[in-house]
């Protein structure tokens, strides 16, 4: 039998000889389920890629916590893992302390099961007494100069040969007196003050990998602009069927991943990797694209693989999946583990201009910016047109000039024209 608490019940015999006043009794005991348990949570196991994280409180001792409720965040290089509670109760001690290391397996915290309250014992010592019970100031001591008159004597007048003949205006105060109120009003305008924040783990990452590209890649940068007439127009007329269809909406994205994916088949050089360890170029024969998303934490670049045999909508479909697991901090390592090419858009933010860093072991990165009415020439006139500039920064190592700008241009060609696609030109 399982060993735990015992309690004794008594049944009393309806069925008795009413001449006789003995009643029959019989007693049975029942053994207790372990309503009160106290089991300890641990870490759950990390991807092969990661071997620690920092801890991240939610809940704090004595705590009342429902099942599946999150206890805590372990931040680690790439993601956040949030660890819930595997049972409704109460947290009655935590194993490691905020910002602590912990690895897999490593003890979190002891969750008192089916507790709904926090334990006797400590409730005296989180409790606070009320304003309201505040002891009361003992009264003063008596003076001797006798009750405080409630009227004021009055003020007697000031004698015209002591008044001062100059004007306001010339009473000029002194240093002495002008310092305290410039220095009040000096701290209510601008107050100097400073703080400091530690970097969390997936920032120290991105700084960490951003260097390394620097440091390893002959990063060399081209540019181009797209004229976003046709594809602003398309969506323009097909948004409204495209949402009703598929549940999602229609936006640029899904055009500049699609003619990544094209351009990077036709140009295999963008598409692969130099493979530092055996000196060796790896061609891949599939298009997995890495697309930034910003979140709170940090730049995070989930993945969308397979993209050569995807359409716009299976693209749309998937970059709205990771985003939204990106804004509820869902994204598994999984999500962001390898990718061949990335794609970042600063248009999002307004950004005209700019230079991308490739994302290792990568070896080129698009960088999309805002789209801006700007005057071209179209046909030998001056026409306000919507216009973008991209960017794509390319390892040199690898990556020939000719083959650069071959990628952009199909880049471009394939936006300003989709049909391009449908013509395999």
């Amino acid at each position: 039998a399982t060993a735990g608490m015992f309690s004794s019940c008594l049944i009393i015999d309806s069925k008795y000889n009413p001449r006789s006043s003995v009643f029959r009794i019989q007693y049975f005991r029942t053994s207790v389920a372990f309503r009160d348990e106290v089991i300890t949570v641990k870490t759950p196991a990390f991807a092969e890629s990661v071997t620690e994280g920092d801890v991240r409180w939610e809940k704090a001792v004595g705590d009342a916590v429902s099942e599946d409720e999150v206890v805590c965040e372990i931040e680690t290089d790439k993601t956040s893992v949030q660890v819930p509670s595997p049972a409704a109760g109460v947290i009655e001690e935590l194993l490691v302390p905020d910002g602590g290391k912990v690895e897999g397996g490593t003890p979190l915290f002891k969750l008192k099961k089916g507790a709904t309250e926090a334990p006797k014992s400590e409730a005296p010592a989180a409790a606070s007494p009320p304003p309201s019970a505040a002891p009361t100031p003992p009264p003063p001591p008596p003076s001797a100069v006798g009750p405080i008159p409630t009227t004021m004597p009055p003020v007697p007048p000031v004698p015209a040969h002591a008044m001062d003949t100059k004007p306001v205006s010339a009473i000029k105060p002194t240093a002495a007196q002008t310092a305290p109120s410039a220095q009040a009003e000096g701290g209510a305008k601008s107050a100097r003050t400073e703080s400091r924040v530690k970097m969390n783990r997936m920032r120290l990452r991105i700084a960490q990998r951003l260097k390394e590209a620097q440091n390893t890649c002959a990063m060399l940068t081209t540019f181009n602009e797209v004229d976003m007439s046709n594809i602003t127009e398309m969506r323009k007329v097909y948004k409204d069927a495209f949402l009703k269809k598929h549940n999602i909406k229609l936006g640029f994205m899904s055009a500049f991943v699609k003619a990544a994916a094209y351009a990077l088949t036709d140009q295999p050089a963008v598409n692969a990797v130099i493979d530092d360890t055996t000196k060796e170029i790896v061609y891949r024969d599939y298009v997995d694209i890495s697309v930034a998303v910003a979140t709170p934490k940090g730049l995070v670049v989930p993945v969308i693989r397979n993209v050569e045999g995807m359409n716009f909508t299976d693209i749309e479909k998937a970059i709205n999946l990771l985003g939204e697991k990106a804004r509820k901090n869902e994204l598994a390592v999984e999500d962001m583990d390898g990718g061949t090419f990335t794609i970042s858009n600063g248009g999002v933010f307004g950004s005209l201009f700019g230079t991308p860093i490739i994302n290792p072991p990568q070896s080129a990165i698009l960088g999309m910016h805002g789209i801006f009415d700007r005057p071209v020439a179209v046909g030998g006139k001056v026409e306000i047109r919507p216009m973008m500039y991209v960017a794509l920064t390319y390892d040199h190592r690898l990556i020939d000039g000719r083959e650069a700008v071959t990628f952009l241009r199909k880049i471009k060609s394939v936006v300003e024209d989709p049909r391009v696609l449908l013509l395999d030109m």
